[in-house]
């Protein structure tokens, strides 16, 4: 019986390693997303100012500019390290959704409250973009990961 316990517990070891792996693979890719996005949206305005004639136009040169240079373009960070006075909105919309509800929570939030929080549902798949979300948000100063895997802002929750 010991040896099934073993069995078990160098199983669960393994699979939490991969787990944790797959989490860094899924932001890695994310980023990319995030990165062929951008350029997706500069092409294609491009493309149509070619065809309206403007393609060397001031305005379509400034938008470029904006898009090319918001963070996730270019490999910067999607999600800025935390600095003093620096405020939510700079964080992309579902980060920024992420953070009303974990600071709205009466205590710290685990990542499938947050998910079905926001609509997402709770699947395992749907938890788990929402806890590389949380993390991520944590690992660059946003929130607090206590050791009990939930999340806080950093004042704490709202009593």
């Amino acid at each position: 019986m010991a040896e099934i316990l073993t069995w078990v517990i160098q199983r669960r070891i393994v699979l939490a390693d991969r787990v944790e792996q797959l989490r860094k693979e899924l932001a890695e890719t994310e980023a990319k997303v995030a990165r062929l996005e951008a350029a997706e949206v500069v092409i294609g305005q491009f493309i149509e100012a070619e065809r309206a004639g403007e393609a060397d136009d001031p305005v379509m040169d400034a938008e470029l500019e904006r898009v090319t240079a918001t963070p996730g373009a270019g490999g910067m960070r999607l999600i800025p390290g935390r600095e003093e006075g620096t405020d939510v909105d700079v964080l992309p919309d579902d980060y920024q959704a992420i953070m009303r509800v974990v600071a709205g929570a009466a205590e710290p939030a685990q990542a499938g409250q947050v998910s079905e929080a926001l609509g997402r549902g709770t699947l395992p798949a749907q938890v788990e973009a929402v806890r590389a979300k949380l993390k991520r948000l944590a690992e660059r100063g946003w929130l607090h990961h206590t050791p009990g895997g939930r999340f806080t802002t950093l004042d704490g929750p709202k009593q």
